[in-house]
């Protein structure tokens, strides 16, 4: 018998009901999300701006983040999305991610990267992956403001974020550290700082 013919016969006794196939495996039904779609440009999403900590610098402080995709903007339960910009010697002090895989993606600028025990020096266009776990920190050592944007894997340090910031625009009071040590420990299955 031709494969042609063969896959004619197969068709024909399928679909006039002849053979059945039986499976004990579940019914796959698709997963349904709450997700809102969304399309933003450059500047658009929840501006947040940090708040300092008491003691320490306010204007190396100040930088500016745009959450754009988590459970608030969008409905995303999978990931958390946005951008954030450094100031020249701004940094990310050392911490790392319990729960989530993280990717930064430096768009321009000059940044020290420490990510576990590698030490690196990277530019403008940089892709730097942090698995769950990984010890991370950066800072800027150009001249000018760097645009990050970030991505994790699970949603969770966004609300870390939300606590440690207010909306662009509201005062800026700093922390009392006493408020940062509370903040850390209530989403320390979030993110972990490392002690100086």
């Amino acid at each position: 018998m031709r494969p042609v013919s063969l896959l004619v016969g197969i068709c024909a006794l399928l679909l006039s009901g002849s053979a059945i196939v039986r499976s004990n495996a579940p019914v796959q039904t698709p997963k349904t999300t709450n997700g809102v779609p969304l399309i933003l440009e450059r500047d658009e999403g929840e501006r947040r701006v940090w708040r300092p900590i008491d003691g320490s610098s306010l204007a190396a402080s100040l930088s500016l983040f745009i959450l754009k995709v988590d459970p608030s903007n969008g409905g995303s339960s999978h990931l958390v999305f946005g951008t954030e910009d450094m100031p020249p010697g701004g940094k990310i002090d050392t911490h790392r991610h319990a729960g989530a895989d993280e990717i930064l993606f430096l768009q321009n600028g000059t940044a020290k990267v420490t990510l576990g025990d590698a030490v690196r020096d990277v530019h403008g266009g940089a892709t730097i992956f942090i698995p769950a776990n990984t010890w991370i920190s950066a800072s800027n050592t150009g001249k000018e403001v760097i645009h990050i944007v970030f991505v994790f894997s699970a949603p969770g340090f966004d609300e870390f974020m939300r606590a440690e910031s207010v909306r662009e625009g509201e005062q800026v009071v700093p922390l009392t550290k006493a408020e940062d040590a509370a903040i850390s420990a209530k989403h320390s299955h979030d993110v972990v700082y490392k002690e100086p």
